[in-house]
């Protein structure tokens, strides 16, 4: 019986969710565009068996997200999608040929990654922490302060349990995405934050969730709620024009680096995968290094 292009995309899913292990928001994502490129196939083509499937229909789709105005990041993030799906199902003896090796990625213009300066985040703790006379503001506070003291995603922070923090060895122990463990170590001040964090928390809750971090009811932190809270605080540097939690992780990576920090040891605080991803942020301390010799050098 010939299967429906569908059915294959949940056989992937499927083993992305069970077998790989991948991340929640990463099946979302795959899962998304490999339906967008069902749909192409189907309005644009009608129904074809997977194995009729060809790199012209993938240059046909690509073409019209690239007209439709689509980023390259994004384009790539569907081939990628793309190039998974059908790397599978070759494995499995469901296609003779995978159609995606001809496709080229288009190029992405590199941005050098935004991040606070030193003295504007000394600023900001120092101003959160004299208000933290309510959770939302306290909140504020743990947030900005974790995310610039660890460098962790946002869902690695939110999901964080109290088990998590070693306080006789002094770091945290880190889910990752792909489920991979990291150790990321803490100073004494993150180390008391969280330590008054925890025992406000069993004084002002009869019951609250295992997670560090928690709502003003006692519950678990949402991302939404992390989000807009961060970018609330972050609002209070002017000179900022992206204002995220992943900012935070940026200023974290640039601040090791700039200070001398090993790249390597750097990825793997991070939890990258590869040392590429963490290599952007060298791009910063040349900047850096630009910056002093322009306002220092009597020939610049």
């Amino acid at each position: 019986m010939l299967l429906h292009f569908n059915e294959h995309i949940s056989t992937f899913i499927s083993h992305l969710k069970f077998e790989k292990r991948y991340s929640q928001h990463t099946i979302i994502a795959y899962e998304g565009d490999l339906s967008e490129f069902s749909v192409f196939l189907l309005s644009t083509f009608g129904e074809l068996p997977l194995s009729e499937v060809s790199y012209q229909h993938i240059r046909s789709w690509l073409a019209e997200l690239k007209e439709g105005g689509l980023s390259s990041k994004s384009i790539n993030r569907k081939i990628s999608a793309l190039k998974s799906f059908f790397k599978f199902h070759l494995k499995l003896g469901n296609i003779r040929s995978n159609p995606t090796t001809k496709v080229v990625t288009p190029k992405v213009n590199k941005r050098l990654p935004a991040f606070v300066k030193e003295e504007d985040l000394h600023q900001l703790t120092h101003a959160l922490k004299m208000s933290t006379e309510d959770w939302k503001s306290l909140n504020g506070y743990m947030l900005v302060h974790l995310f610039y003291a660890t460098g962790m995603r946002l869902s690695e922070l939110i999901n964080l349990k109290e088990r998590q923090i070693d306080f006789s060895r002094r770091q945290v122990k880190v889910l990752g995405k792909g489920n991979k463990e990291r150790s990321i170590p803490l100073a004494s001040e993150i180390l008391d934050s969280i330590q008054r964090y925890m025992d406000l928390k069993r004084k002002e809750f009869a019951e609250y969730a295992e997670e560090l971090l928690v709502t003003e009811k006692g519950k678990k932190m949402y991302p939404k709620y992390a989000y807009l809270l961060v970018k609330k605080q972050l609002s209070q540097i002017p000179t900022l024009d992206k204002k995220s939690p992943h900012v935070l992780r940026h200023t974290f990576a640039t601040h090791l680096v700039n200070k001398g920090a090993e790249l390597n040891a750097v990825k793997e605080l991070l939890g990258h995968a590869s040392l590429a991803a963490t290599q952007v942020y060298t791009h910063n301390t040349i900047e850096k290094l630009k910056e002093i010799y322009r306002n220092a050098h009597p020939k610049a």
